[in-house]
């Protein structure tokens, strides 16, 4: 049965959005440990507002957490009434459902049009609770199969480190929870925070491809990565350029069908991928730490013309240049 829900605009959003993690025994440590660490502690680099965070749980009182390490949570599942933004930060085992109490207290977030998020395994208690139905959604690539099994009316998406679907936010991996957490941060607070953010905790602002560069994917040579490498640096110091894979592969010394499938097997995306992600990321620094007008936005990132900012701006960020500035720009303040 289709539901109503109300995505959070970030033009309306509280001035402290409340995000509650929720942990059930047996869960892995480490994904709870990111959700604390993004969304629970106030980076000083930021100065503004943070996210308020809270962890909860079925049952009050220590609860035993892979490893042998355990935790001890006051607040139950009533703290997900107050929720803006729910977490499930992995899960235990793929086979066992949420209890009662969880699986009707994420309905009742959904349906209020609270974010609701998965680390990793995370997806199988949001699909089990039916708010994955009419997603796309991800989970790590070893429980794919599974997962597709289990709930074959999903739209799973095995190739990408991360999915937002509306409300509904989906990361594929311990490691991948990180992309999502800045994307989150991003999609609240702008590009520049989350870059920030990314560095205070020396990890990438953006990683571009998906999981298809860690499943059987072949291995490039220290030699070939690092010709890569250099050549994508160059690429983002002329981004006001009009780049082409031939560009790229000259750089780097290959030849342009060469290029593109060692970038691929590299980066686990395509060459013209990678650059158009760079400009828009590009594209949205300037409009949130400049006064340029869109035209020399466009220019500036690459694009070439204000129409076509506008178009790849809309289908990535899902808003306009103009609309972005409105929220996120430092210049004006």
């Amino acid at each position: 049965m289709s539901r109503t829900r109300r995505t959070p605009s970030s033009s309306h959003r509280p001035k402290r959005l409340h995000v509650v993690a929720v942990v059930v025994p047996g869960m892995s440590p480490l994904e709870i440990s990111v959700a604390s660490e993004f969304f629970g502690i106030t980076h000083s680099v930021v100065g503004r507002p943070w996210y308020r965070f809270s962890i909860c749980t079925s049952e009050p009182g220590v609860v035993a957490l892979e490893g042998g390490m355990v935790l001890q949570v006051d607040q139950g599942l009533d703290t997900m009434r107050r929720a803006d933004m729910v977490v499930i930060p992995g899960w235990c085992q793929r086979s066992q459902r949420p209890d009662a109490a969880l699986i009707d207290a994420l309905r009742a977030a959904d349906a209020r049009g609270a974010r609701l998020v998965s680390f990793c395994t995370g997806a199988f208690a949001l699909a089990a609770a039916g708010v994955l139905d009419g997603h796309r959604a991800t989970t790590h690539w070893d429980a794919a199969a599974d997962f597709r099994r289990t709930y074959p009316a999903i739209a799973l998406d095995r190739d990408v480190l991360y999915v937002e679907d509306g409300n509904v936010w989906t990361a594929a991996g311990s490691a991948a929870s990180i992309d999502c957490a800045l994307a989150i941060i991003r999609h609240d607070f702008g590009a520049e925070v989350a870059n920030q953010v990314a560095r205070d905790m020396v990890v990438p602002p953006h990683r571009d491809g998906g999981q298809a560069q860690f499943v059987a994917a072949p291995l490039a040579t220290h030699d070939e990565g690092a010709s890569l490498s250099a050549s994508l640096d160059w690429a983002i110091e002329h981004l006001d350029e009009p780049l082409t894979v031939a560009d790229l592969a000259e750089h780097a010394h290959l030849g342009p069908r060469q290029f593109s499938r060692r970038f691929r097997q590299l980066t686990g995306t395509t060459p013209h991928q990678w650059l158009l992600a760079q400009r828009i990321v590009l594209a949205r620094r300037l409009l949130e730490t400049t006064d340029l007008s869109v035209d020399r936005v466009a220019d500036e990132a690459g694009f070439g013309s204000p129409a076509a900012l506008r178009m790849h701006f809309q289908r990535s960020v899902h808003t306009s240049p103009l609309a972005y500035r409105r929220v996120f720009s430092q210049a004006a303040s």
